[in-house]
């Protein structure tokens, strides 16, 4: 049995410091407490657990807190915590110091908001030694890196649960802002591959991201051989991302993820990055990897190898309507966090656009995601109020749940109750904001000039505005409707509100008016059609604007693609032979390579594919 001693510093901690400190004392066989100046019960509560309860004045140097802090200890072994961790019940520390290493890494699951969390590694168990202390007033680390001393490093199996670290990153960042001034300081006294990244990532924090830069490109090269590594590369290309310098991050991460292949986050990275600059087949294949060797590394975000991946996932296969794929990854991240709000709000979005009946859904559903208290509940609600699910009122009946009357207002008109959502937002005295665009969608359903009064005032509309919209309430000649590009943003959202409600004779209405409007309006207008199944009539309307817009790339682009899914191939060819032509990027020749691998066309895809590595070396997936 060896003995170790929890080693502490605290400054007004009442709120944490009793679940630390009952989560270890059992465990350990000294605790040391050093204050360094609090104002609230911290004292008296940590007395309630050791007699040595020290006091420093706060120097603004936390490396010579916690130096103080260990000089106490006379055991063989040290554990660092702070108050807002605590271990596991099932934390053995014997067995972690067992191997009689000089430190141990030690897995950190920072708790953060939105049920996500990041896990690291740190050094927060070592042996007490003179030798090891702590170095850096900001940034505090121990000295294992100093030369001429070979210490033996180890691997704790135990997790420290970390709390507050959402909180910590915002008055963080406060911090940072106001020690800018002594960190450049110490890097330009000491500029060692710790100082460099922490002077780096304390630039991006506050939002700094050029600066942030040079300092990290200083430290990656001195962090090969370190645990930083990963962590260090992640802060670089998201920096460089900022800066929409996607290129230079992928170029990095790249060989990132040859020398670390299993660092979730890194190959998380790569896939959203190769997805911002449109190489699609090269971001589905890299975060189906992260699916495949799922949450691991020396810094991970919970998430990125299981059901965040599959959300992606999920997203984009939708984004290219293969509806059926898309379902398959967002069934399977709901089966791994069937609370987390965007994968819930997905899944029923998903289930919609491929038009399974709100019965199939309801019980399914009921079987994911089974409702046993209120909170369960309360989550379930919001998510059908921010879709404006029809099955809103379905959930509201079931549980026989009073609402804000807004909320009711919006269940009854999504489930086509429309007569009862009318008389609500009449009664409602003070409407919200949010709720403008619900009215003026229900306006133009009942033609009812009085619900447009109310709809009018909560929009944001110009005189001019408010009057073409009228004109559009009281099915005037579309000729003599003048839009805005505001008012083609609401109709566009308008009409997607009437597809999912199924009212086509009101969006054929709605869509003459949204054709005297511009180019871009009417092609979104086509999207919206596609995404939820109706691909004829998008391809008529489609080809009526390739026949006004011939050359805009975005009209072609979704002709060929429409034209590809409902097995047209000769004429997706035709448009996509058409969109090299006007656009000879990756994505294009990646549409051309997918045409030809569905036709089995042999040689084409052979000649496409030697193009795409020739004129694209950043991609991977051919």
């Amino acid at each position: 049995m060896k003995t170790i001693a929890l080693c502490m510093i605290v400054k007004n901690e009442q709120e944490y410091l009793r679940r630390c400190l009952d989560s270890v004392k059992d465990k350990v066989n000294q605790i040391v407490i050093v204050d360094t100046g609090s104002t609230d019960e911290t004292v008296n509560i940590a007395k309630e657990y050791t007699n040595e309860v020290y006091h420093m004045d706060w120097t603004n140097n936390f490396a010579a807190a916690r130096n103080e802090s260990i000089k106490y200890a006379t055991t063989e072994y040290i554990l660092v915590l702070d108050a807002d961790e605590y271990l596991e019940e099932s934390a053995d520390l014997q067995k972690e110091i067992a191997s009689g290493a000089d430190y141990y890494f030690t897995k950190i699951h920072n708790i953060m908001s939105f049920d996500r969390a990041l896990n690291h590694l740190a050094i927060r168990i070592f042996s007490n030694n003179k030798e090891l202390y702590y170095q850096n007033r900001l940034h505090e680390h121990l000295n294992i890196m100093d030369e001429g001393i070979d210490f033996k490093s180890g691997q704790a199996g135990l997790i420290i649960m970390h709390t507050g670290y959402t909180d910590e990153m915002m008055e963080g960042r406060e911090k940072a802002k106001r020690n800018l001034p002594l960190m450049l300081k110490e890097v330009e006294e000491n500029p060692t591959v710790y100082n460099l990244f922490n002077m780096g990532r304390t630039y991006m924090w506050v939002g700094k991201y050029e600066k942030a830069i040079p300092f990290l490109q200083r430290a990656y090269p001195m962090s090969k051989n370190l645990t930083i590594a990963p962590d260090l590369v992640i802060t670089l290309c998201r920096s460089l991302g900022e800066m929409k310098r996607y290129d230079e991050a992928l170029q990095i991460l790249q060989e990132a993820t040859i020398v670390y292949p299993n660092e979730v986050d890194l190959l998380h990275l790569q896939g959203l990055y190769f997805m911002e600059i449109g190489y699609y087949r090269d971001a589905i294949v890299t975060m189906t990897k992260c699916l495949e060797i799922g949450d691991q590394g020396i810094t991970f975000t919970e998430g990125n190898g299981s059901y965040i991946a599959h959300f992606r996932l999920a997203e984009w296969y939708e984004s290219r309507n293969d509806l059926v794929k898309s379902y398959e990854h967002i069934l399977e991240a709901f089966k791994l966090k069937n609370d987390f709000v965007p994968v819930m709000g997905k899944y029923f979005r998903i289930l919609e656009k491929a038009n399974v009946p709100l019965e199939e859904v309801f019980v399914s559903t009921n079987q994911l995601y089974p409702i046993s208290n209120s909170g369960q509940l309360e989550k379930m609600l919001e998510v059908m109020y921010q879709l404006r699910h029809p099955l809103l009122q379905r959930y509201l009946t079931e549980y026989n749940v009073t609402i804000q009357d807004n909320v009711m207002a919006v269940a009854r008109q999504y489930a086509r109750d429309y007569d009862a959502a009318q008389a609500l937002w009449l009664e409602i005295m003070d409407v919200d904001k949010q709720n403008g665009e619900d009215i003026l969608l229900l306006s133009i359903i009942l033609k009812n000039e009085t619900l447009f009064g109310r709809a009018k005032t909560l929009l944001n509309l110009s005189q001019k505005e408010q009057k073409n919209l009228y004109k559009i309430i009281v099915n005037e000649p579309s000729g003599d409707v003048k839009l805005t590009p505001h008012l083609e943003n609401i109709l566009e959202r308008a009409i997607i509100h009437l597809i999912r409600l199924q009212e086509f004779d009101i969006f054929e209405k709605i869509l003459d008016y949204l054709w005297q409007g511009g180019v871009d309006a009417k092609v979104k207008a086509c999207e919206h059609l596609v995404s939820y199944g109706f691909s004829e009539i998008a391809i008529d309307l489609l080809v009526k604007l390739f026949e006004q817009y011939p050359r805009n790339v975005r009209v072609v682009e979704l002709l060929g693609d429409v034209c590809l899914s409902s097995e047209y191939l000769q004429d997706a060819q035709l448009f996509y032979a058409k969109l090299l032509d006007l656009c000879p990027d990756y994505s294009s020749y990646e549409r051309a390579y997918a045409l030809s691998e569905k036709t089995g066309d042999k040689m084409d895809v052979y000649k496409i594919k030697e193009s795409i590595k020739l004129r694209f070396p950043l991609s991977r997936s051919y």
